[in-house]
């Protein structure tokens, strides 16, 4: 009877102390995923007003756009002054969450100064992509200040990540996936998953209430699953992984088409700005900023055939000469566009095959095929989920490699349950 007792005795004070410990974690990051939330809510809500006020006077008085190569020389001033020449962007944020690097807490106004003023000048940028740079140096800094070990501290960056892309973009479960899985594929940061889907929904709450309004589109003519639209979208969605290939390699390759050109920083920012103003003022300025006018259109089934092209080239020529920005609400172009368009062409309603271009190719050159899915159900609704999620499935197996990131790891690989750990290229 006493072993009855004593075993009884121990299993309850094993799930005392279990609770104990469980309890005072939660505790902590729910403490912890607030004070971001708030935070990075306000800071990206604040971002998201100034791009938008940017955009909306470039797009109502014009001549900002003459102001794009000075722009960039300013915005190389201001990040060597800053002693911040070397910043990679959103790869410094990626690389701090896998190996627990310090990030500066400069890089938050930098980013946030950079891509406003790229956004007012009409360069080809996004903003998705700074929203997590902006909220991960945050939210880095905000950790060192509470003093987090290593392990925590690369948690509370995937907090901030998950926040500024909330609060940006109004889709809090895509932002909380994509933090967790953007950094490694194949191995996500379950750990971070409480602390990551709290920041994300206090953040949207923030900027919901500071009248920052969620991204979301109407999406018409979803088709019925059949054995013919299961054919087209398998079709689609290989499309779909090469445009992401083709957008990765535009990103990759411009910058060395600049080293080429020239080893000055100043001149390579006033040459590449030139070069973009030229090319906006001859195929079109709807292609400055992030273009999700063109998005919208698409989205109601209408691009041009090339449009995808020229905004590829006009981003990689953008952000390799010094620009700030993103390069999501960019892939978001390129597939919606794409989809729209060809998509029609091979029996598709032109704006159900633009959201699925949309979320396919941004899976492409991400790798995040969960963010991928949960952004197609927040964008777009539950409607033609499962449709989504056979394009996403494709494109991302078939676009290998590739990926925006090269701090970005594929640590299993695609093909087959085997480990590789291969960087993106």
């Amino acid at each position: 009877m006493k072993k009855h007792v004593d075993a009884f005795k121990a299993y309850v004070t094993g799930h005392v102390t279990h609770w104990r410990e469980y309890g005072v974690t939660l505790l902590k990051w729910v403490l912890f995923a607030l004070l971001v939330g708030v935070a990075v809510g306000l800071a990206g809500s604040l971002f998201h007003m100034c791009i938008d006020r940017a955009t909306a006077f470039r797009e109502s008085h014009g001549w900002p756009v003459f102001l794009l190569p000075a722009a960039g020389v300013i915005i190389v001033a201001a990040y060597y002054v800053t002693g911040m020449s070397d910043d990679k962007g959103t790869e410094y944020i990626i690389g701090a969450v896998r190996e627990g690097r310090i990030l500066r807490i400069r890089t938050a106004p930098l980013i946030f100064f950079g891509t406003v003023l790229t956004h007012f000048a009409g360069g080809s940028a996004g903003r998705e992509g700074a929203a997590l740079q902006l909220g991960g140096s945050m939210s880095n800094f905000i950790g060192r200040l509470l003093r987090l070990d290593e392990k925590d501290d690369r948690i509370i960056t995937m907090c901030g990540m998950a926040a500024g892309f909330s609060a940006l973009f109004g889709t809090p479960l895509a932002a909380a996936i994509m933090a967790m899985e953007v950094v490694s594929v194949g191995v996500m940061y379950y750990s971070a998953i409480v602390p990551c889907v709290l920041s994300a929904l206090i953040a949207q709450q923030v900027a919901l209430m500071l009248g920052v309004a969620p991204t979301a589109f109407r999406v018409e003519g979803v088709p019925e699953l059949s054995p013919v639209v299961l054919v087209q979208l398998v079709g689609l969605g290989i499309l779909f992984a090469l445009v992401a290939i083709l957008f990765c390699a535009v990103m990759h390759t411009a910058p060395k088409f600049y080293e080429r050109l020239t080893g000055n920083p100043y001149l390579r920012a006033a040459v590449g700005g030139a070069l973009v103003l030229g090319l906006s003022l001859l195929l079109g300025r709807q292609y400055g900023g992030a273009g999700v006018s063109v998005i919208q259109d698409a989205l109601n089934g209408q691009a041009r055939p090339e449009a995808f092209v020229i905004k590829m080239l006009l981003t990689g020529l953008t952000l390799a000469a010094g620009f700030k920005g993103g390069e999501i609400v960019p892939a978001f172009f390129c597939g919606a566009t794409f989809g729209c368009f060809y998509g029609s062409l091979m029996g598709l309603p032109a704006s159900f095959a633009a959201a699925a271009g949309l979320v396919s190719v941004f899976c492409g050159v991400t790798n995040c095929p969960l963010t991928s899915i949960l952004l197609a159900y927040e964008l777009f609704g539950g409607k033609g989920l499962p449709l989504y999620a056979l394009t996403i499935a494709v494109s991302y197996m078939l676009s290998g490699y590739s990926g925006l990131y090269h701090a970005q790891k594929i640590v299993y690989s695609k093909l087959r349950p085997e480990y590789v750990n291969k960087a993106t290229h």
